[in-house]
């Protein structure tokens, strides 16, 4: 193509332009505002401006914009111009067009495809190191907790000393759900997986929510009439409910607003699929979803950016893993997150899971005179085996309290060598899953073969789930998870030496 700078106006365009673009080439040279009332709107700001300088300047240049072709397309153009100099003016423009539409679309799937890997490696970056955070506080938490429950048991109840152990006990708790938030974040958090109703477990769960948010917001539930189960842990989605709605709750204030819960099914394809948070995994298919939107203050696409980031916060301060949490969650259940959000008009999240097949199960609830009821005490001889010196203590104090006697063992394979001495007088042991020198599972294997029928209970600070699935079939009596008070091991430990 050919342009006079006095006119800017095109004086030669040659005919493939037509293939191109769709339009009669002629149409260049005959309409003076053709090349910009055919330009896309975003490009159309910048585009002819550049190229106004840059013939000013005297200077060749090379961009690429957007024109509309005439079937609606949107085609890219790398223009290579040319600026043609006489008596030190610029006389004319003479460029070249090439068509990079399909370059254009490789780069940005590129990219996606980029994005995509740095938040999978970010995800699983973090994830390994919230997950092994959680496990070293527990085994700490499981010394505060242990050792607190004792003196409690020592003193009598109305001991001036009982008040301040409460407080050590209800911090250690809080740290120990923090944790639970860490390994959720990890992918590590399930526990109890069953065949769910989403609508009952957001029904049951209103009240706890009501007494959550703020006083001015009005909290509705929109539930499906007709709704699949899905295959999840009933703890870890209250947690998504409750974060998700505190969250509605806070980006709302002081002011009057409504925060309003949905279920439903959304058969969801492939194209749905690519707007979805960490959907890597998913298929086109039916889905089970819970929506949480608000009428809070909304956010903006960088604050979107970054709100699944563990501990990031638009508040003065952080206050726990939050969204993060709730993502970890998500991950471990197969599930992906949409989110829409406008400045000034609110937020919603929408939270696929898959459906399953089946009826819903009863979520059986905890029962609320277990924790006031008596220890169960025992008799017989309890290897204690953790790399923790802190957990060897306490446990060991534990067990003697219930009548237990008891040896440790600081890592596996002094508690190999301690069993061999004597495989019948144990009657049962108490086993950590990570340590130095012999893992509790190999530990494991060698006490079995020294003795098939030995009662064992891991102890981790991972959850259940994750911790008894190298032992599966092979035997293992029974788990406990760190941190855990007398009771806790009284139980556990009961259930083992009963069934000997």
């Amino acid at each position: 193509w050919d342009m006079d700078t006095a006119t800017m106006r095109f004086t030669f365009v040659s005919q493939r332009a037509e293939s191109m673009l769709g339009y009669p080439a002629r149409r260049w040279t005959d309409e003076p505002t053709f090349w910009l009332d055919h330009m896309h709107p975003d490009d159309r700001s910048w585009a002819p401006g550049l190229c106004a300088t840059a013939t000013r300047e005297l200077r060749n240049h090379t961009f690429e914009y957007r024109m509309l072709a005439a079937d609606g397309r949107t085609v890219w153009l790398s223009d290579i111009v040319t600026v043609v100099v006489e008596d030190g003016r610029p006389a004319r423009l003479r460029g070249i067009m090439f068509d990079v539409t399909e370059r254009r679309k490789a780069e940005e799937e590129r990219q996606k495809l980029e994005r995509k890997l740095l938040d999978t490696q970010k995800l699983e970056s973090l994830g390994v190191l919230a997950g092994g955070i959680a496990h070293d506080f527990n085994n700490l938490l499981t010394g505060i907790l242990g050792h607190a429950s004792l003196a409690r048991l020592d003193l009598p109840p109305s001991s001036s000393i009982q008040p301040c152990l409460e407080h050590i006990d209800t911090a250690a708790r809080r740290a120990a759900e923090l944790c639970q938030q860490m390994l959720a974040y990890s992918g590590k958090g399930r526990f109890v997986v069953q065949l769910l109703d989403l609508n009952q477990l957001v029904t049951e769960t209103t009240h706890l929510l009501n007494i959550s948010i703020s006083k001015t917001c009005i909290l509705r539930f929109n539930p499906a009439k007709v709704l699949p189960a899905v295959m999840a842990d009933a703890t870890q989605m209250r947690q998504i409910v409750m974060n998700l709605v505190i969250n509605a709750s806070e980006a709302i204030g002081k002011r009057s607003g409504i925060i309003a819960i949905s279920t439903g099914v959304a058969r969801v394809d492939r194209d749905y699929l690519l707007t979805l948070r960490h959907s890597a995994e998913l298929v086109p298919g039916d889905y089970v979803f819970l929506e949480v939107s608000d009428t809070g203050v909304g956010m903006t696409a960088a604050t979107i950016d970054r709100i699944f980031d563990p501990f990031f916060t638009t508040k003065f301060t952080g206050r726990g893993l939050g969204l993060a949490a709730v993502l970890g969650i998500v991950r471990s259940h197969k599930g992906a997150i949409k989110i829409y959000s406008e400045v000034g008009r609110g937020t919603t999240f929408k939270v696929f899971f898959p459906c399953a097949v089946g009826p819903a199960e009863a979520v059986l609830l905890p029962d609320a005179t277990a924790a006031n009821a008596p220890l169960p005490g025992g008799s017989g001889h309890v290897l204690v085996v953790d790399d923790e010196e802190t957990i060897r203590t306490v446990v060991a104090r534990m067990l003697e309290l219930l009548g237990y006697t008891t040896e440790t063992a600081n890592d596996g394979r002094e508690a190999v060598e301690k069993f061999r001495a004597d495989p019948a007088r144990y009657q049962a042991v108490l086993l950590d899953l990570t340590m130095p020198h012999l893992d509790g599972e190999e530990t494991f294997r060698q006490l079995r073969h020294l003795r098939p029928g030995v009662r064992v209970v891991l102890m981790s600070g991972f959850n259940e789930q994750e911790a008894i699935s190298r032992f599966t079939g092979k035997g293992l009596a029974g788990f406990v998870q760190k941190p855990f008070e007398v009771a806790t091991l009284a139980a556990a430990i009961r259930a083992v030496t009963l069934a000997t």
